[in-house]
């Protein structure tokens, strides 16, 4: 993994790890909220989890690349969305892959929200999230090569402009 653990716990990560999930706490962002890091593996039975918990709206979904040929990451921002609710409940979920496979199962089917972040991610990073409905580039052409958001991305000396008017 490539960000530090730190030995305090949050109350989801106690939480999962007591019902039997295999998480690590990463640390507290600036705003008090548990970021934790999932297994690859583990994302949609720790996704179901909190969904279940109450975790119902994925506030955000987005991927970086951690180092130039090391790990790309996928985080998840889930909120409880509650009636009359001010300041609700946050989690961050990292998900750290292997460049040469970046493979996750898509969390599409519990958070219709993350349809366009997740080909968003999937177009900039190639990250494939397995069983999204339609997982196609969103931001460039369909015919582009490579994935231009990865730190070893060499961009290209010429664009052809296809279908250009």
């Amino acid at each position: 993994m490539s960000e530090e653990k730190i030995t305090k716990s949050g109350k989801i990560t106690n939480w999962l790890n007591k019902n039997e999930f295999s998480v690590n706490l990463i640390n507290f962002d600036h705003q008090g909220i548990e970021m934790i890091n999932v297994e690859s593996d583990d994302l949609l039975a720790v996704s179901l989890a909190l969904y279940s918990y109450g975790f119902n709206y994925l506030r955000c979904q987005f991927a970086y690349d951690s180092a130039p040929g090391s790990e790309l990451v996928s985080v998840y921002y889930l909120v409880k969305v509650t009636d009359n609710v001010i300041n609700p409940e946050e989690i961050c979920l990292k998900v750290f892959i292997p460049r040469a496979n970046p493979r996750l199962p898509s969390v599409f089917w519990i958070w219709k929200t993350a349809d366009f972040q997740e080909r968003e991610s999937f177009d900039m990073f190639g990250i494939y999230y397995e069983n999204h409905p339609h997982l196609k580039r969103i931001l460039m052409p369909e015919n582009w090569r490579g994935w231009p958001l990865r730190k070893d991305y060499i961009t290209p000396d010429f664009y052809e402009l296809q279908d250009a008017y």
